[in-house]
């Protein structure tokens, strides 16, 4: 079976005293197997790295987004190849599973991991061995005190992530982040049942542009502001993150570290600062 985004399912509804038979659509939830190529040429090792629950769709920004927020890759130059492993898998196979090839010269400490990666579809760090291993280094400095947003710009974007994302639309029940100029324009939007995988599959689809670090941007997730999305936005450069929901106690302690603008609340014309508030405009 082809894997989709969406399924649809007869359902019995129940409205206004009745009983009523329906089909409803549901966001797709499947397992995806990350497999991994290492090693210099001719001491070349192959491990299994990582099972995530996600929604088909962008599998490959997934897969790079999740490697570079891991910081198993520092950047595009890392890897080869992402393809789908074997012709002996059937096709329902391939699609749920992608071997990447990491460049030979590209450093990999397969002992570092110390485990194999579980991720759900609610929990991008589930498994983890220790906060040492979540908390990993970030790969870019946040520019001090930039880019500066008008409390407007910030207000326009939920309206604008929520017009494009088209599979919320049809099933009501998905997770998006969108990835904006700080001017407010749309840059990409991803969808997927995992909060952290849609934030994986903008980070991987700027990172194939080469759009790094991605100083002058601004990311807004559906949800809440947890501590492994506010992570992969540092991870990435970016200098401003909002959320529709509540962040974190830890998410905020991450974010005033960073020194990473962190937005809760931004709905119904108002938001809260949590940290980072020396980059929006301040007036009354």
């Amino acid at each position: 079976m082809y894997q989709t985004p969406s399924r649809e399912r007869t359902i019995i509804k129940y409205r206004h005293n009745y009983f009523a038979s329906q089909n409803d659509h549901l966001a797709s939830e499947e397992p995806l197997e990350i497999q991994l190529t290492y090693g210099p040429l001719g001491q070349r090792q192959q491990m299994n790295l990582a099972v995530t629950m996600r929604t088909p769709g962008a599998d490959f920004d997934l897969v790079y987004g999740f490697l570079f927020t891991e910081g198993l890759i520092q950047g595009r130059k890392d890897v080869l190849q992402l393809r789908y492993p074997g012709v002996q898998l059937s096709p329902e196979a391939q699609e749920n599973s992608i071997l990447v090839e990491l460049h030979p010269s590209a450093r990999f400490d397969a002992a570092r991991l110390q485990r194999h990666f579980y991720t759900s579809s609610s929990c991008g760090i589930c498994g983890k061995a220790s906060l040492e291993m979540v908390q990993n280094q970030s790969a870019f400095l946040l520019p001090a005190h930039q880019p500066i947003l008008a409390p407007e710009t910030l207000l326009r974007l939920p309206e604008a992530l929520l017009t494009q994302q088209s599979l919320f639309n049809y099933t009501g029940g998905i997770h998006a982040t969108g990835l904006f100029s700080s001017s407010g324009d749309l840059l990409y939007l991803r969808e997927d049942v995992g909060r952290h995988n849609a934030l994986d599959k903008v980070i991987g689809a700027a990172l194939q542009k080469k759009e790094f670090p991605l100083s002058d941007t601004i990311l807004l997730v559906s949800g809440r502001a947890g501590f492994e999305l506010v992570q992969k936005a540092i991870m990435a450069g970016i200098p401003i993150m909002a959320a529709i929901g509540a962040p974190s106690s830890l998410a905020v302690e991450l974010a005033e570290a960073h020194n990473l603008t962190l937005v809760g609340f931004l709905r119904e014309g108002g938001f809260n600062i949590y940290t980072g508030g020396e980059r929006i405009q301040l007036k009354n």
